[in-house]
């Protein structure tokens, strides 16, 4: 039976790892966490799937003088996905989409060298990944994630959230190979409110689970 609420993140990964018992032990698949706060979901679901667990970093691209409104997002691997209809909109000239770019780079280089300590990103061509992130109000940056994922190849692209607004959970659904979700309820104000404890992520946090899950391999 599902919660009304999750007790923390590690609870809510523990039950969404039970929603993905068919990825059990399977050589083909690869979970990704969304730092901060998917990681330490993502580190329970790799744990009961017997899977390595890695993380995939995006950030979005501000419109410059409106930063909220996306232009497109870059995420690891060297990927860039340009929202082609904001930018036809708003002619917005390469040179300013490629100074903004530039700048997240440096950012999202910053937090993988902090993130793996010098480890490569693992190879995700012709693979089953499960992207988790603690749960999905407008999607925004899922979708990113998505996009970016496809330019990798994988064979399969899995949404795996332990709570998403119904109508998000309906429109990553069509982007997505697959979405699975603990909860989704209504109405749906902010992923927090579905959680006792929501306490930020740290740095070191992600670390240290990244770390946990390297050693949880090597027993196995």
């Amino acid at each position: 039976m599902a919660p009304e609420r999750f007790r923390d993140r590690t609870e809510a990964g523990r039950l969404l790892a039970e929603k993905l018992a068919a990825y059990i032990a399977r050589p083909d698949v690869l979970v990704l966490g969304l730092p901060r706060g998917g990681v330490p979901v993502a580190y329970q679901v790799s744990r009961a799937l017997r899977a390595p667990l890695d993380i995939f970093l995006v950030r979005k691209l501000g419109v410059p003088g409106h930063q909220e409104l996306a232009m497109g997002a870059i995420a690891s691997g060297g990927i860039r996905v340009l929202n082609d209809d904001v930018v036809g909109r708003l002619a917005i000239p390469g040179d300013e989409i490629d100074a903004v770019a530039a700048k997240e780079v440096n950012e999202l280089g910053r937090r993988e060298r902090l993130y793996r300590g010098g480890r490569p990103p693992r190879d995700i061509r012709g693979r089953t990944v499960i992207i988790v992130d603690d749960g999905l109000a407008t999607g925004a940056t899922m979708r990113a994630a998505i996009a970016a994922l496809r330019q990798l190849q994988p064979a399969r692209v899995v949404v795996a959230v332990p709570t998403a607004a119904p109508d998000t959970a309906g429109q990553l659904g069509k982007e997505a190979d697959d979405i699975v979700c603990v909860i989704t309820p209504e109405p749906f104000f902010a992923v927090g409110q579905w959680y006792e404890d929501f306490e930020q992520v740290s740095d070191a946090e992600v670390g240290v689970l990244l770390r946990a899950a390297q050693r949880d391999r090597k027993v196995c």
